[in-house]
């Protein structure tokens, strides 16, 4: 039988492993949302700071939902295998900085302690976009989202990641513990603005006097990351058992490249996550929009357009000159809507990001990114649409995106299959969808309307509705494959 994954274990010396002592270090970072990207990034960056100057930085890792992480981790004392795959194989990597993961729904006592307790200075977070319960017409809270809603009902039993930053921080008040900060780490634009928005409402609605000393104690620094993670497979097990000689479950994969911009803005200091290749700058807006219009713009059309046309994998749309070729023009267009980024050629960036989607090693699938369009399309495809409008600057790359979008939310293949969305919207998209019967200018007038997706400016321009409805058109009479052709060959001339 193979031996579970152990620090203790003989483990090949090609294999690197923890340098430092674990068990001699507090966790001083909570993480919500214990998921791969995570694994993949912060906590890999946070072992590269323990390695080289130590602190109690480890992390007490925290599920919002599903046990099945904490399952894999906790009986191998945290201890995982990170893989990264790049064109010349595959390397293997023992990563130490999670100390353990506590599921929220089966230990919520728990999670709040961990929070409160005063070694913990940093709450970090990946939940996705739409786990922050943000309405997106507003900016603030979305009273009808179900975490929301259930922890303003019961604010001291909390369910969801604003109501337990909100809960233990009232703890910490309590107690005489001073605050710590939260640091965002998704695709939301501002993020760190944003999270102190929703927990600022949030704690108005229980105590103004907690919202006042949250402002004065708690920080919320703005964050881009960037690594390429693609969901874990068998495979993923198998080579990390080959590689390390042990079982482990709770491996991960990834690509050799990393980013993390980070706003310098800590209320109880950090991690020497400079070791692990993170840049602190004061503003973190620029690298943040050169990220969500360049390279998840980019992913976003791919997903859409390289999964109607069959392509199960970025690397496989990769492979597809047509669709390079729409991806190479979506690129150049979503730079020139962006300001100068400080220390980055936006040029040699898009070059940069081709290379990385063509990876032949990533496994990374079109399905997977394709979920959560109406959480996504606002900063990635929207507003570099909206910029490019004001500027007089072509939106031909962002309307050949947004019908691909369209199409896609059918929910139906070109073979007449159907799948699902994945959408906090779905319900709401399939009902317009069915309201438009097949008609493509219904459809993008339906889709168009759907509340505080659409910038008004944009919805109401007849340019853009005419672009939209011309490629949509063309995707649902001819077929996916036919339309990246057409674009393609528009854009050749």
């Amino acid at each position: 039988m193979t031996t579970r994954l152990s620090v203790a274990s003989d483990l090949p010396s090609t294999v690197a492993t923890p340098a430092y002592d674990r068990a001699a270090l507090k966790s001083g970072i909570v993480h919500i949302g214990t998921g791969a990207f995570h694994k993949a990034h912060q906590a890999v960056c946070t072992d590269d700071a323990l390695g080289a100057s130590g602190g109690d930085w480890m992390i007490t890792g925290v599920s919002l939902r599903s046990g099945d992480v904490a399952d894999a981790m906790n009986p191998q004392n945290g201890l995982y295998t990170l893989l990264v795959r790049g064109p010349e194989g595959v390397s293997a990597r023992v990563i130490g900085s999670i100390a353990k993961v506590l599921v929220a729904p089966r230990e919520s006592d728990a999670v709040l302690a961990a929070m409160a307790a005063p070694e913990t200075r940093i709450v970090s977070l990946t939940i996705t976009e739409k786990g922050y319960g943000l309405d997106g017409r507003t900016g603030g809270l979305d009273r009808g989202h179900p975490a929301i809603a259930a922890d303003l009902r019961d604010p001291e039993h909390p369910v969801g990641a604003v109501g337990y930053i909100v809960e233990a921080l009232r703890l910490r008040k309590e107690s005489g513990r001073p605050g710590f900060s939260v640091l965002c780490c998704d695709n939301l634009p501002s993020n760190g603005k944003v999270v102190k928005r929703l927990v600022l409402e949030f704690a108005r609605e229980r105590d103004v006097g907690l919202a006042a000393f949250i402002e004065a104690n708690v920080s919320f620094p703005s964050t881009m990351v960037d690594r390429i993670t693609p969901a874990g497979t068998d495979t993923t097990l198998a080579d990390a058992a080959r590689l390390t000689g042990q079982e482990d479950r709770a491996a991960v994969e990834t690509e050799p490249f990393t980013q993390w911009i980070i706003e310098d803005d800590f209320v109880a200091g950090r991690p020497d996550w400079e070791a692990g290749g993170a840049l602190f700058v004061t503003d973190v807006a620029p690298y943040e929009k050169m990220k969500l219009r360049m390279l998840n713009g980019a992913h976003s059309t791919l997903a859409y357009a390289g999964y109607l046309a069959g392509h199960s994998y970025v690397r496989d749309c990769m492979k597809d000159a047509d669709l390079v070729t729409v991806i190479e023009r979506h690129m150049d267009a979503a730079a020139k809507t962006l300001d100068p980024v400080p220390g980055i050629d936006l040029a040699d960036y898009a070059r940069d990001l081709r290379e990385r989607f063509a990876n032949p090693a990533i496994a990374h699938q079109t399905y997977q990114i394709a979920m959560d369009g109406t959480q996504k399309l606002p900063q990635r495809l929207l507003e570099p649409a909206l910029v490019a409008q004001e500027r007089g600057q072509p939106i031909d790359a962002y309307a050949f995106s947004v019908a691909a979008w369209m199409r896609y939310a059918t929910g139906v293949n070109e073979r007449g299959e159907t799948y699902l969305l994945r959408d906090p919207r779905e319900g709401e998209i399939s009902g317009r969808i069915a309201s438009a019967g097949g008609d493509a200018a219904a459809l993008v007038r339906e889709l168009l309307a759907l509340p505080g997706l659409f910038p008004e400016k944009l919805a109401a321009s007849g340019d853009w509705r005419e672009a939209l409805t011309g490629r949509l058109d063309r995707m649902l009479s001819e077929g996916m494959r036919a339309a990246i052709s057409a674009e393609a060959a528009a854009i050749r001339g």
